[in-house]
């Protein structure tokens, strides 16, 4: 695959608007004018022709030829991919309470695009005045969004005041914030927490402050003639060889693309927060990556695999 998976569906979302407009053009020619290579092109295509409208029979799904001599592409069938869409005022007013709420959530790249999209769907779908009263506000204030959304961009730490409701007390943390997401309107942040030294969600709305931080500096490796037997320093990043299912990585963990294996496999290379979050984090994902470097984390994977798998007759 080519790029993250937000990436790949809004390439997805082009081609065949852009497939009717150049008909019969060539794979080749298409895979250069999406900036991709013509076998993920290719991959792309056949995604297509298996997506349609609900019931998905042989009417009702996208038919693309491209599989003659030539290399050539024809859409036959675009469904409603070419068409219009037509939303109800329940549909659009749904779509506009999103909107106002996306506007308010940290790390969106185009904020003013949001706003006029949202005045523009209030237009079209003949909102009342009551519907367009309605407000939208998700609790996070604008100085914690706007520090939230420097470190998502930059990966830097920050340093935060939260107040738990599980166990009614206010901490001081230092996090790397990782990703965004909703639940029930409510926003909530993933990251990497140094106090409990793992993966941690954080409900944005109780978070009392930010402000840019540093994280915590490792541990200095033992000197010559130092006693101590505590291992050297692990490098900052390791080297992952990802099999399809396990891309998700890529987008959560802000992963860098390196390439492709000689098996089709993907190499990632992941900024490891910790040696442990890096173990815990390729023991989860149950044989779908394989670690390639550094030797120090290969030696832990071998390791705890095979522990695990002593506890088994």
């Amino acid at each position: 695959m080519s790029g993250t998976a937000a990436e790949r569906l809004s390439r997805l979302l082009a081609l065949v608007p852009w497939l009717r407009a150049h008909d019969g053009v060539t794979v080749a020619d298409a895979a250069a004018h999406f900036g991709v290579t013509p076998d993920q092109l290719e991959q792309d295509l056949w995604l297509l022709i298996v997506c349609g409208e609900p019931g998905y029979g042989p009417g009702q799904l996208v038919d693309i030829q491209f599989w003659d001599e030539e290399g050539r592409i024809h859409v036959l069938d675009a469904l409603t991919l070419e068409r219009p869409m037509r939303l109800s005022q329940q549909e659009a007013l749904t779509l506009l309470i999103a909107l106002r709420m996306l506007a308010q959530v940290p790390g969106v790249e185009d904020r003013e695009a949001l706003v006029t999209a949202a005045v523009k769907l209030e237009q079209a779908a003949s909102a009342t005045e009551a519907a367009r009263a309605i407000t939208v506000n998700v609790g996070v204030s604008p100085e914690v969004r706007g520090v939230i959304e420097m470190a998502l961009a930059s990966g830097g730490a920050t340093a935060i005041r939260y107040a738990s409701a599980s166990k009614d007390e206010v901490t001081d943390r230092t996090i790397e914030p990782r990703r965004l997401f909703t639940t029930d309107g409510t926003v909530y942040l993933e990251a990497y927490c140094y106090l409990a030294g793992a993966l941690r969600t954080f409900r944005l709305d109780r978070v009392v402050s930010a402000a840019p931080g540093q994280a915590p500096a490792p541990a200095e490796a033992p000197g010559p003639g130092d006693p101590t037997t505590d291992p050297p320093a692990v490098p900052a990043t390791a080297l992952l060889a990802v099999s399809p299912e396990a891309r998700w990585i890529i987008d959560v963990h802000h992963g860098a693309v390196e390439g492709e294996g000689a098996d089709g496999s993907t190499l990632v290379r992941l900024r490891m927060l910790s040696p442990d979050w890096a173990l815990r984090l390729v023991l989860s994902l149950a044989g779908t990556a394989q670690v390639l470097e550094p030797p120090e984390l290969v030696r832990a994977v071998a390791g705890a695999a095979r522990s695990a798998l002593a506890a088994y007759p």
